[in-house]
């Protein structure tokens, strides 16, 4: 019988991570099987002890569900305990063990797949959710000249910052807080483009040769891309990359083995192109 993983989240059906896992497994002759499960919002817990009780071998987690993930965990990996966010679980002899590879993924689509480095760049995160805790501590580890994170609760976002103090320093504050304030990167992690709708923010973000990427994705550009066009960056790009890596991640976690990326993101494109 081929070995069981899943991806949890509400929503859910909108995701690709099925498709993306099926074609590593038959790139690398790995037998396994992933489907997308929709997670009750005040049910996750339930819903990944039945998931684990059944057979399963691993899970990923995507919204809303991150942060409940890590607290979930008997066990957590080192990114993971810094994220204090759990986007993929793996069972074992009763044990939960969380980490997080959305960092790695991030990390990974921008210095790879879109060759922007980041050491010595200044980066703009956008948000203070599970999506933005996950990738600060890689983002740091990149060596930017700054790295500033803006929230609508400020006293969010600066509780966020203050939790990775130790590893570098970093700033964070509103989005009014940002005028007068210019960025090599702007990174959305906010859930907005999932809902359509646009950030409140300032004139003059984006620096000559800015790139403007967003965590979502979608049929063509989001309603943060679109607005980042015309608030002068110069590049944009969505989370599509982001997701095909920290999946290879994660494949990784689970089987011990690398995926190629390139081919399933090519093929994620052409099924995306208008």
């Amino acid at each position: 019988m081929s070995d069981r993983y899943a991806v949890f989240g509400n929503p859910i059906a909108h995701s690709r991570s099925p498709a993306i896992h099926a074609a590593f497994a038959a790139a690398t002759g790995e037998d396994l099987r992933y489907e997308a499960l929709l997670a009750p919002v005040d049910g996750f817990a339930a819903a990944i002890a039945q998931f684990a009780a059944a057979g399963g071998r691993g899970a990923n987690v995507t919204v809303p569900f991150k942060e409940e993930a890590c607290r979930l965990s008997h066990r957590l990996s080192e990114r993971a305990a810094q994220a204090g966010a759990v986007n993929t679980l793996t069972f074992r002899d009763g044990e939960i063990f969380g980490d997080n590879t959305d960092g790695t993924g991030l990390v990974r689509d921008l210095v790879d797949n879109l060759a922007f480095p980041l050491a010595g760049r200044r980066i703009l995160l956008l948000g203070a959710g599970g999506a933005a805790r996950g990738v600060v501590a890689p983002l740091l580890a990149a060596r930017p000249a700054s790295l500033h994170i803006a929230n609508r609760n400020a006293d969010k976002g600066r509780a966020l910052a203050v939790s990775f103090a130790d590893i570098a320093p970093l700033t964070a504050g509103s989005f009014a807080e940002l005028a007068g304030k210019s960025f090599d990167l702007v990174i959305n992690a906010t859930s907005a483009s999932l809902a359509g709708e646009n950030l409140p923010l300032p004139d003059g973000l984006f620096a000559p040769g800015a790139l403007a990427y967003d965590m979502m994705y979608g049929q063509g550009a989001t309603p943060f891309l679109q607005l980042a066009r015309t608030r002068g960056a110069a590049r944009g790009a969505d989370g599509l990359g982001m997701l095909v890596e920290q999946a290879a991640e994660a494949f990784y976690v689970w089987r011990g083995r690398r995926p190629e990326t390139a081919p399933v993101l090519a093929e994620l494109r052409r099924q995306l192109s208008p």
